[in-house]
């Protein structure tokens, strides 16, 4: 019988401690931010589009604005165009639009009309830039 008692033993030592043991870090699943969407989820991303008008410069075009969340309600928007700087913006929702809660910058999603559309007015510089 004690050959029998330490195999069973051994076993359930095996089993404990497979089970206790927690998994490795890369195979556990990324925490779930706990949290609501907010209006800097819905805008996130990259734009494409042109400088329409620049009271400083002249137009160009293919320019990439880059709209990224940095807190609630609260985005900053970067581009590859050297003459619009980078600005933090905070958002505001209007009726079916998003919109600069306050501050300089003019920055308008109609999601009503076309929600892919950006109107962005940054250092005296307009773009119409689109989400692809």
């Amino acid at each position: 019988m004690r050959p029998i008692a330490a195999t069973i033993l051994a076993c359930a030592l095996t089993i404990v401690s497979a089970v206790s043991t927690p998994a490795p870090v890369s195979a556990q699943a990324p925490a779930q931010p706990n949290r609501k969407p907010d209006l800097g989820d819905a805008v996130e991303g990259v734009y494409q589009g042109d400088v329409i008008s620049d009271a400083r410069g002249s137009s160009q075009s293919d320019v990439t604005i880059t709209v990224k969340r940095v807190g609630k309600n609260l985005v900053e928007v970067s581009s590859d165009y050297p003459r619009i700087p980078t600005v933090t913006i905070p958002l505001s929702q209007a009726m079916s639009s998003i919109v600069a809660a306050r501050g300089n910058a003019v920055f308008l999603i109609d999601r009503a009309k076309d929600s892919k559309r950006l109107d962005l007015t940054i250092d005296d510089a307009s773009l119409v830039v689109r989400r692809p």
